[in-house]
């Protein structure tokens, strides 16, 4: 991976080859909330030239081994990762790598698969409104009839979260403003098509982000920017 701009000095001399970890691994701040005190959400997604964050029901085809490795960096950072119900069931998630890391899925519904390592393991808990069902492991309630993303994300006691999508999550993230950081890898690829993008459903914002770095690997090109504050 070569470094090709860096707002922080601390990355290097741009044109260098840096690795995952040094590029996503810094420590994050206490983000400043009106609201109160919350997490660091920073959100991961890999999206084509023309903005499709999914190829056949899945991120796979538009990854490689570079992206894997961003992932798998910002994963190890991360104290917590947070992601959308859907996303859990078409990427396959299992127990985390990192030991005690907790992964909670987003669902109005609670149409998952707890049979699966993810929730047998104990490192998948539930975030649901309060008018959901009840479910046999841990779960946070809060909101109704929408999840009441601030108060939910604000009861885990952990300094970063690493959001993870799907796009109608990134959508209620970012119209809830309770994104600081986006990670975006940018694939080689035009897909067509009408899969999802970025965010879905939200409404029209203006939310400015400042670019932090840019980075290249064999035509990915990968962005990290944090929002103005």
């Amino acid at each position: 991976m070569q470094l090709l701009y860096s707002y922080h000095d601390s990355l290097g001399t741009p044109g260098r080859e840096i690795s995952a970890t040094e590029a996503y691994g810094m420590p994050r701040p206490e983000p400043g909330d009106a609201r109160g005190k919350r997490p660091w959400i920073a959100m991961c997604m890999v999206a084509s030239i023309d903005g499709s964050t999914v190829v056949s029901g899945d991120s796979q085809a538009l990854s490689s081994a570079a992206d894997r490795s961003v992932l798998g960096a910002l994963r190890r950072t991360a104290d917590m990762i947070v992601v959308g119900a859907r996303t859990v069931r078409e990427e396959g998630y299992a127990k985390p790598k990192k030991e005690g890391q907790r992964i909670g899925v987003v669902t109005h519904s609670g149409n998952l698969d707890l049979g699966t390592e993810l929730f047998t393991s104990g490192a998948g808990l539930l975030i649901t409104p309060t008018t959901a069902p009840r479910f046999e492991v841990d779960n946070v309630r809060a909101g109704s009839p929408d999840v009441d993303l601030f108060a939910a994300l604000s009861s885990f006691p952990v300094g970063m979260i690493q959001l993870e999508g799907g796009a109608t999550l990134n959508g209620a993230m970012m119209s809830a403003e309770l994104v600081d950081e986006i990670n975006l890898t940018m694939s080689p690829q035009v897909t067509g098509g009408d899969a999802p993008r970025l965010i879905s459903g939200a409404p029209d914002i203006a939310v400015r982000f400042h670019l932090q770095h840019i980075v290249e690997d064999d035509g990915f090109v990968f962005l990290r920017y944090v929002r103005r504050r």
